[in-house]
């Protein structure tokens, strides 16, 4: 198991510098000249002096690759530059709104979690009833509400109409549940359709006719089938948990949530190139962490994907059943 973190470790470097290259490569191909940009930002009158001393003082008279490295080296000391409009640490920018988004992202993943696995054994128990119908069908239908728009009733029904929750900003616990269902919902009938899959393929196979052979009980059966099926839902939660992560802009818009998402919409709009820049490589290594989580997470459920299934059985005298057993044949 620890050689093959490693070796995924190792994989994650080359794939990391991809991501911050490719996100330099996208500020530096803004039309827009960023020296000018900082000083629209501040109402300074961009004059050619003032344009060309600004650019110097930015570093955007060097070349490209030079640029880069020199950024590279300060965000790895965990400087990622500063705001063109606050004139603050982008990293102290970002560690400010960064808990805010994680604790929504957290709540979502439980709605998710907490709606799909009921859900999904619900489905698997009652095929093709009435029951697995109705509960797929609104689920898609959740899922087929764009974001904003589901947002928006939420809001209607639950805070102008019922006026049982809040209709926006961070006051509480109450203030994360309906910002928290309206980021699930895209996510909560992919999560169910998966697993309702993977346990109508594990409940086809010989272990389960085995244990109702031995006469086990229908809820053991249940669990040790939900436990096999968990694998090929990992890796769809391990690009659940980033995606929601990047996706939490729209809702914390329409929630005025003080996250990394709002942060992200106000420096698109005021051009805070910085920002923006070390807003996209955060969402790339946190897609990066999150599916090599997933990973070891899976290894562990099923340790043949590590590679320790196989190796651990050799040497122990059990026959090789690549080959053919020719001992019959010795014999005669």
């Amino acid at each position: 198991m620890y050689a093959f973190i490693l070796r995924r470790l190792l994989c994650l470097v080359p794939l990391l510098l991809a991501i911050s290259f490719l996100a330099f490569c996208l500020t530096a191909a803004s039309p827009s000249d960023p020296a000018e940009v900082a000083l629209r930002v501040n109402d300074i009158t961009p004059t050619p002096e003032v344009i060309e001393k600004t650019r110097q003082e930015l570093g955007l008279d060097r070349p490209f690759f030079e640029r880069y490295l020199a950024w590279l080296g300060k965000a790895l000391q965990g400087d990622l530059g500063t705001s063109f409009v606050t004139h603050r640490p982008v990293a102290r920018e970002l560690a400010r709104a960064l808990p805010s988004t994680l604790a929504l992202a957290c709540v979502a993943t439980l709605v998710v979690l907490g709606v799909g696995i009921p859900c999904a054994i619900v489905c698997f128990v009652r095929e093709g009833r009435l029951a697995d119908i109705l509960v797929r069908a609104l689920i898609f239908l959740g899922a087929a509400t764009p974001t904003f728009w589901a947002g928006l009733l939420f809001i209607w029904l639950f805070a102008v109409h019922l006026n049982l929750l809040p209709t926006g900003g961070l006051e509480g616990a109450s203030s994360f549940i309906l910002p928290a269902c309206t980021l699930a919902l895209p996510s909560l009938a992919t999560y169910t359709r998966l697993l309702r899959a993977g346990m109508l393929a594990t409940g086809q196979q010989d272990f389960v006719l085995y244990a109702r052979a031995q006469g086990r009980s229908p809820l053991a059966i249940l669990l040790q089938i939900v436990r096999n099926s968990l694998q090929s839902t990992l890796a769809a939660l391990g690009m659940t948990l980033p995606k929601l992560l990047a996706g939490t802009f729209v809702v914390e818009c329409i929630f005025a949530w003080p996250g990394l998402g709002r942060l992200c919409v106000t420096a698109i709009f005021n051009r805070d190139l910085p920002v923006i820049q070390a807003y996209v490589v955060l969402m790339g290594l946190f897609f990066v962490l999150f599916n090599l989580f997933m990973e070891v997470a899976g290894a562990l459920v099923d340790p043949r994907l590590s590679g320790r299934g196989s190796a651990g059985r050799k040497g122990k005298g059990r026959p090789d059943k690549s080959r053919p057993d020719t001992s019959m044949e010795d014999r005669a």
